[in-house]
Parts: structure tokens; sequence; C-alpha cells
């Protein structure tokens, strides 16, 4: 198990210790207010810890308080670690960010793409240019999310089982497939849109690997990175430090269980997502974090080359536009003025537009229940944020992180 706690002075590292404290008491506030159920806060900064802030329960009903190897179902965050395992297929020549994907999934041959009507009667053509490793990392695939409910193609998902999981039973393999019969929103390449993108990614990791995405992970990612307790399922003898997971009360606002959902990472999934199915410790995701900053290499393993993360926490949206530009105004994990979209991340292209206190270049994704993480190479600043909320647009947490965060950096 990773130990996590301070283990340099915030001033060593140009942070001011009384200001970083801001970051516990405006937290502290919301569990005054009874808005969320815990939460735990870490900033880094030249790979030292400089701030631990941490409050609340991490199960309300067992009045069990969060602490630091406390685990968490990351959800979307689990995005980056699908990216990462398809750029090391990349590095080792195995496929290519130009490759159509239907080279390994057949499924997606000839896709076709949404024009007009309803979803119950669409009227579509065929793609005009293949889907492609690249659409997939960058989430311009033309795919969707059924959460979304803003266009035909959205309830389509829905009615075929596709909501906020997949249908009972069905395995990566028929998630793919059953993915692939639905229309697409947009030609491949034309435009964002937040999908399932990153499941289709996993499914193509574990086609070219001859891996399961569990073993691949756990064999390439987690095992040479020392992050012991991430995986789709919380350790059977771990199971007590698994975060319940709530939403606001319609009410009250107050955290209401919700244990539908919350059976995520307690027992093995038939569907191994690759875009939201990971629990995680913060000290195990705080390892994947460092090796990001130290450009894919921590404690001398090696899982990519600088070059390549370099590559992924790049703008890759023609013409370098942001995402308010080039993306539909559906949910995302990130905002969209002055952010463009990397390999995998959202990038911060433009503090200015954006609003915020960040540096460009700052690369980072977050989770349903309002988890969050970032990477600052600029400032050689990590930070991530844990709580179990759905959903993420909850409260403007992240955007409050990045301010309070920043405000303490003085030298």
């Amino acid at each position: 198990m990773i130990e996590l706690k301070v283990d340099v002075d915030p001033a060593e590292v140009g942070f001011d210790a009384e200001r970083l404290r801001r970051i516990d008491k405006h937290f502290d506030g919301y569990l005054e207010r009874n808005l969320l159920p815990g939460y735990l806060a870490v900033v880094t900064r030249n790979g030292k810890v400089a701030h631990l802030a941490s409050n609340g329960m991490r199960d309300i009903e067992a009045a069990l308080p969060v602490e630091t190897d406390t685990i968490w179902r990351v959800f979307s965050m689990t995005k980056p670690v699908t990216s990462v395992a398809a750029m090391m297929l990349v590095e080792a020549g195995l496929i290519d960010l130009k490759d159509p994907i239907s080279r390994w999934l057949p499924e997606f041959a000839e896709p076709k793409v949404f024009t007009v009507g309803s979803s119950v009667k669409m009227v579509t053509e065929p793609a005009t240019e293949p889907i492609r490793l690249w659409h997939l990392l960058t989430h311009t695939a033309g795919l969707t999310y059924g959460f979304h409910r803003t266009h035909p193609v959205d309830s389509a998902y829905r009615d075929a089982g596709f909501d906020w999981g997949t249908p009972p039973g069905l395995d990566l393999a028929g998630f793919s497939e059953a993915i692939a019969r639905q229309p697409l929103l947009f030609q491949p390449g034309s435009e964002w849109n937040y999908s399932v993108a990153t499941d289709i990614l996993g499914r193509l990791v574990e086609v070219v690997s001859g891996q399961s995405l569990d073993a691949f992970f756990t064999e390439r990612i987690f095992t040479p990175l020392g992050m012991t307790e991430t995986g789709f399922q919380a350790d059977p003898g771990a199971l007590d430090r698994l975060a319940a997971l709530y939403v606001p009360h319609p009410a009250t606002k107050a955290p209401f269980r919700h244990d539908e959902m919350g059976n995520v990472g307690r027992v093995a999934p038939s569907c191994l997502s690759g875009g939201g199915g990971l629990v995680a410790t913060a000290g195990d995701y705080h390892r994947f974090t460092q090796m990001l900053l130290r450009g894919g290499e921590l404690d001398g393993v090696r899982l990519l080359g600088p070059r390549t993360v370099q590559l992924m926490a790049s703008n890759h949206l023609p013409g370098g536009v942001d995402l308010e530009t080039y993306g539909r105004g559906a949910f995302s994990e990130a905002p969209y003025d002055g952010f463009g979209f990397g390999l995998g991340f959202s990038v911060l292209e433009d503090p200015v537009k954006a609003k915020t206190l960040s540096s460009a270049g700052e690369f980072a994704w977050g989770g349903a229940a309002s988890t969050a993480f970032w990477v600052d190479p600029d400032e050689d600043v990590t930070v991530l944020f844990f709580t179990q909320l759905l959903p993420s647009t909850t409260y403007p947490i992240r955007v409050e992180l990045r301010n309070l965060v920043y405000q303490a950096l003085v030298g």
C-alpha cells in the first residue's frame, strides 16, 4: 500500500502554507452545509506532497471517515489510463494514430452518420472518413453517451440500454459491437463530442495486445508503478475502505446514498469499462500523475517516452481551436472556453479565455463522482481531488480548487 503523506515544507517548493489551508477551510464549508459526504485533496510540486486536505465521511451511514487509504470510484479518470495503454501500443509499433480502427474492430468497417430524423426513424449516410485511432483518443469519432440527452442518437443509445451503464451481462466485445450498430453524430474528425470512445479504445487495446483490459492494466501499468489498489474491483478484504456513492437529495441537497451505481467497484464487472470502470486510492493515482508529469517515467520505471507524453498533452483539435469552437454543447468533464483536447486529456490553451489562474499547457480530466486531477508541467505541479458525489456538475469544485491552489503558489 502506498503511504500518502506530506513530505516537504510547502515553503521549500514555493507554496504559502497559510494560503494552502484555505483549501481545507473552503471544502470544510461544503461539509458544514451538508453538501458533500467527505473529500481528500492532494497538492504536489517538484514531486513532493506539499499539502493534504481531508475531512468528512467516506461512508456517512457507517460513520467511517475519509482517510488517506480510502478507495474511490474514479469513473472517467479511467480514460487517461486507457489512453496511456493505447499509446504504449503505438510506441510498440503495433498500431498507428492514423490507422482505421476497423482493422482490429471489423464491426466499425462501415459506419453510418445521422443526417435527420428521430431516434426511432433516422436517416443516415455513409461515413466519408473511417474512424481512426486518434478519433477515439480525442472524442472526435462521432460517438456519444446516452446520458447527454441532446440528440436523437443519444436517445438511440438509451433505447439500446446505454445510459449510465451497459446492459447486464454484456462484455467489452459485445459493447463494441452494440455501439457500432448505432449511427454516428457526425463525420469522424469533424467535431468534438464527449463519448464512449474510450470504452471502444479499451476494446482496441484488448484486441491489439491479445490481453484482457484488466490484465493489460495490471501487468503493464499498475504493477510497474506500484499501484496495488487500483483496478476494476476493490479487493474483497478492502471493501470497508471503498467510499459510498452519493447524489444530492432533490429537496435538501444533502448527500443521499446511491447504492445502485455504488456497486461499481464492489463486484467484478462483466464489461471492463476503459471509459469509467476503475477504483483507486489517492496514493495510487498520485503515482500515475507523477509518471505523466515526468514524461512517462517514475522511479526508474518508464511506461512512455517523453515525446509521447508531450504529444498526448498537446491540443489535437484542428487549427488549435478550443472546445467552445469545435465541441458540441453537451456535458463534459472539462470546461470549453480556452481548453483544447489532446490524446486522452483536456489541454489548457488560453488561461485568459478560460478565466483561470492555471498555466497554459495544463492537462487534466475528472470523473462523474466529482473527482478530478490536473498536471501542470510549467509549474511542476499536480493536484488531485476525491469525493463521491454524482454528478460532477453539481458544484464548481474544479474551478474553485484551481483558484485555491494557485493563489497559494508564491514562489
